[in-house]
Order: structure tokens, then sequence, then C-alpha cells
């Protein structure tokens, strides 16, 4: 009986060192880089964001501006490069005439002179809306954007024909498998060059579709998300990458970061092999991944020479942190 306990504990201690020994990254290659900055909207006017829902008008709990810029604008992105971001996030709605806005909200009424579902207008319509409209610091007192946003709503194609060589992350807003058809045949016009300096996420269902008709391209989707987070978890220990984590881009929340098997080198290495782009997100608190890492304290929570992705709202602060 001593005996077989003995081996029983052998095996046991001997499975355990082959576990850490395959997650470990004090063994692993480090690989040589710097980090991905990835500017969610661009440079943006920030707001509260206590008890946020998904139909809070932010526009109209904005904090103090510190800046002139309007998120989704042309600007803001040019800003947002300059600034230090490798990788500028943007949102899309369909329009009636066969363009993409660049747009956050799924109605235009919070931010904007316009009212409605965003998706149901042409863009020749909404290129005449002031997109600075409802933006307010103070309950309605002052509009200080107000006059400011005029015509200054672009296009996909404008985006993209504007910065030629610098890589988007587009933001699908609905479900609507149909929306993925659209996207995907603009984006198959692009040069496969172009095409490869791009991501998208969104809803489950156009992100299928995409997945179908450009499969270069690589996607997120909460579907995608959830799947290769928990499969990872749960096997990972392994090395084997599973599939929903293959040719992905890989949210990690940064508290969560340090629990995922062989992080952060062996852990980057499998998903870089893999095809798999990982940004660190701020901490997950429930809900929606929505934070960023955006101030000092969070940054220093990452590894040192961390060398893949940041999503970050302060892209100014974060820019400057890092050069």
């Amino acid at each position: 009986m001593g005996r077989k306990l003995f081996y029983c504990a052998a095996a046991t201690a001997l499975a355990a060192a082959g576990v850490y020994l395959n997650n470990t990254s004090l063994i692993a290659e480090h690989r040589p880089g710097k980090p991905v900055l990835l500017a969610h909207r661009g440079i943006a006017q920030r707001f509260d964001e206590t008890d946020l829902k998904n139909d809070t008008c932010t526009a109209s709990r904005m904090l103090p501006p510190k800046h002139d810029y309007l998120e989704n604008t042309i600007p803001s992105i040019q800003a947002g490069f300059a600034a230090g971001a490798d990788i500028v996030e943007i949102d899309v709605h369909p329009t009636t005439d066969g363009e993409f806005a660049v747009f956050h909200d799924w109605t235009l009424d919070c931010r904007t002179d316009g009212h409605g579902v965003t998706r149901e207008h042409s863009m020749a319509e909404m290129r005449t809306l002031d997109i600075g409209y409802g933006y307010t610091a103070d309950g309605g007192k002052t509009f200080p954007f107000r006059g400011r946003g005029i015509c200054m709503m672009p296009t996909l194609a404008q985006v993209l024909s504007t910065f030629p060589d610098r890589r988007f992350l587009i933001n699908i807003k609905s479900r609507d498998p149909s929306e993925g058809e659209k996207l995907a045949a603009l984006l198959n016009g692009l040069a496969a060059t172009r095409r490869a300096g791009i991501i998208v996420y969104g809803g489950d269902e156009p992100i299928d579709v995409l997945d179908r008709l450009t499969p270069d391209i690589k996607t997120a989707s909460r579907k995608s998300l959830k799947s290769c987070l928990f499969d990872y978890i749960a096997y990972g220990w392994t090395g084997v990458v599973p599939e929903a984590c293959k040719h992905r881009m890989m949210l990690v929340p940064i508290n969560i970061a340090p629990w995922l098997w062989g992080w952060p080198d062996r852990f980057l290495n499998r998903m870089k092999d893999a095809g798999t782009e990982v940004f660190v997100l701020g901490p997950y608190r429930g809900g929606d991944f929505s934070t960023g890492v955006d101030d000092p304290a969070q940054l220093a929570r990452l590894p040192h020479n961390y060398a893949a992705g940041i999503w970050t709202n302060e892209i100014e602060e974060i820019g400057k942190l890092m050069k």
C-alpha cells in the first residue's frame, strides 16, 4: 500500500513538473519588438463611465474637454497616429446609399442634430450633420462642440484612402449578417497587402459571414472571444491552441492575463504562431470589455519588455509613456 502511494505521488509530481515546464516563461523565447498601441476611436472626448448602459448617451456626460478632437473623425484618427498609435479603432454603420459611415452610435440623437437609427439614413444626409452637437460637460448648460462638427462624419472608404499605409480595427455595430457581406465586398476590393493591416470585430452573425468571405482578415466576435478564452483556460496547459484562437484578435483583460497558461512569453508565442494578435485591455470588472490600459499604474502591470498589443482610450498619455 505504501509503495502504491509513493508511485502515485511520484506520478503526480512528474505530471505537475511537466505542466510547469510546458508553460513557464522562464525558459521560453522572448520575441523582440515593441508594444502595438491601439487607440480606441482615435483621440476621443472622455466621459463619466459610472453605471453605463448600452443606450447611455455618453456625449451628455462628457468630462471637461482637454482637446478639441471628436471621435471617429479624420482629425481624430490623424492625431491618434501622431500620438503613437499603431492601430486606430473605428466604428461603422452601413447607409442606405451603399456607403459605410464611420460613427459610433446606433442612433443619431445623442451626438448629432439628426434623429433616428443611423443605418436608416443616407451618407449624403449624414454628411451634413453636426456630430459635435450633443456634447456637454455641465448637464446641458453649454455645448462646446456645437457647430464645430458639421460635415465631419467620414465614410470608411474615405478613412482608408486618407491613411493608405495605416492599420485599422473596424467595429461592426450590428448583428446583421448582410452587413458582413457588404463589408466583405468593400474589403475584397482592396489589395491583399492593404487587407493585411485590417482587423474586424463585432456581432457574431456578420463576423461569421466575414470569416467565410474574407478568410485572410483577422476577426473577433463575442462568440470567438469567449470560446478562445474559455477553451485556452481549459486545456491550454497542453500547449495546444484551440481552434477558436487561430487567426483571430484576442482581447485579454490585464487582471486575467497572469492566469493564462504560459503568460506572458509562452502564451504570446503560441498565439503569434497561430496567427492571432493579442491586445491587453484594462481590468475586467464584469459586463463587456470596455476599459483600456489608460494610466501609468495599469501600464506598469504589463510584463517587462512586453511586445504585443495594448488597447487604450488615452493614446495621448500612453503614447508619451511608451516613447
